[in-house]
Order: C-alpha cells, then sequence, then structure tokens
C-alpha cells in the first residue's frame, strides 16, 4: 500500500473509533438519566434521619460504596457488566439526591429550581461538550490545574463536615459548580483527542461531572432564590 494511502486509512480508522468512543457516551449518559430520575423519585420519599443522627459515619459510608462502585465499574470498562454497574450506580447516585430535592420541596418555587437547575446543567453540558469537540487547542494543560483544584475541593468539604459554615458550604458549591463545568469540557476533549477509549469510563466521569453540576447549582438556587411557604 502507499505510504500516504496508508497514513489517510489508518487516520480515518483513529477517527472512526473516536466519534464510536464518543457517541456511546453520549448513549450511556442518556440512559443513565432513567435509573437516576428513578432513584431520584425514591429518594424524595425516603427518610434520612439517620444520616442526619450521624452525618459523618453517613458520609463516609457514601464514600465507602461510591468508590467499590467506582472501582467495580472500572474494573469492567470493556465489558457488558460495566454497563450494568454503571445503571445501578446512578439509581444510588439519584438516590442520594432524596435529602436535596426534599429540602428543595419545603420552598414554595422549589419545584421550579429543580427544573432551573436541570435545564441550567444541561446547557452548561451542550455547551462545553460543543467547544470540546470544535476546538483545536490543547487542553492537556487544564487536566493538571483540574487535578489540584479536585484535591482543594475535597478538603474544603471535609472541612465543612466539621466547621458546618453556611457561607463556606455556599462558596464550595459554586467552586463546584465552576470545577464541574471545566471537567465536563476536558473530559469530552480527552475522548474527542483519542485518549479514553473505554465509553463506559467515559460516560461515568462525565455523568459525575453532571450531578455534582446539577446539585451545586441547585443548592445555589435554593439559597439565593428560594422562596419560604
Amino acid at each position: 500500500m502507499h505510504p500516504n494511502l496508508e497514513t489517510a486509512y489508518q487516520t480515518t480508522g483513529m477517527a472512526e473509533v473516536r466519534h464510536k468512543v464518543l457517541r456511546n457516551t453520549y448513549g450511556l449518559l442518556g440512559l443513565s438519566m432513567i435509573p437516576t430520575v428513578m432513584g431520584a423519585i425514591v429518594g424524595t420519599n425516603m427518610n434520612f434521619g439517620f444520616l442526619a443522627g450521624s452525618p459523618i459515619i453517613g458520609m463516609l459510608a457514601i464514600l465507602a460504596v461510591f468508590y467499590g462502585l467506582v472501582f467495580a465499574i472500572e474494573k469492567n470498562r470493556y465489558s457488558s457488566a460495566g454497563v450494568f454497574l454503571m445503571l445501578g450506580f446512578t439509581f444510588l447516585m439519584g438516590l442520594l439526591l432524596g435529602p436535596l430535592l426534599q429540602l428543595a420541596f419545603k420552598f414554595s418555587n422549589g419545584g421550579q429550581l429543580i427544573m432551573t437547575a436541570g435545564a441550567a446543567t444541561a446547557l452548561v453540558f451542550f455547551v462545553m461538550a460543543g467547544i470540546a469537540t470544535t476546538t483545536k487547542r490543547d487542553l492537556s494543560g487544564l487536566g493538571n490545574f483540574l487535578t489540584v483544584g479536585a484535591i482543594v475541593l475535597m478538603v474544603a468539604v471535609v472541612a465543612n463536615i466539621f466547621l458546618r459554615m453556611p457561607a463556606f458550604h455556599l462558596m464550595i458549591s459554586a467552586a463546584f459548580a465552576l470545577f464541574s463545568s471545566l471537567m465536563i469540557l476536558w473530559q469530552v476533549k480527552v475522548v474527542v483527542d483519542g485518549g479514553e477509549d473505554s465509553y463506559i469510563s467515559a460516560a461515568l466521569s462525565i455523568y459525575i461531572s453532571i450531578y455534582n453540576l446539577f446539585t451545586s447549582l441547585l443548592q445555589l438556587l435554593l439559597a439565593f432564590a428560594g422562596e419560604r411557604d
């Protein structure tokens, strides 16, 4: 085969693989919203009083389950088992929305604020995904910035478990909203550039960013636009 033709063939093949991974990522993300909504409906009608009684132990238990499922999904990132684990994970994440949604429904405009947060999250996702898909810039440096940001945010979250400062909590929520938006941009760009060959791993990481973005925006909206009955 002529070298130029062989190079063109390889380039086309790589582009097709990247497109397939991106398409499947979006497909799994869309599918994951179904168990998330189902979990949220169940969670809204659950009693989470046990978490209020032992917030630190409850948080540690949730983190253990969260990272356990993430580890299991990554171990099965190339098999159908990973898809089913992903759907179970998203149901659990929907379930964990229960306390926040219960709080939202205590406001007279809670339902409206939930829809606003959802619409804003979708808008940010489409904008960031669109930029990542079309930009030619190298965003690898953004990954280092986000790594540092993730560490800082985790330290802040743990610290506020003990401090319980409302103003600090809102600052963390605002930081998480910005961080999650940039994470979506970077994660989609990684897939577009061929840096991720598992659509399950890609969907998992993007889903977590979307989830964090939604919860952060909703908390900010409840704090600044919530109307008590």
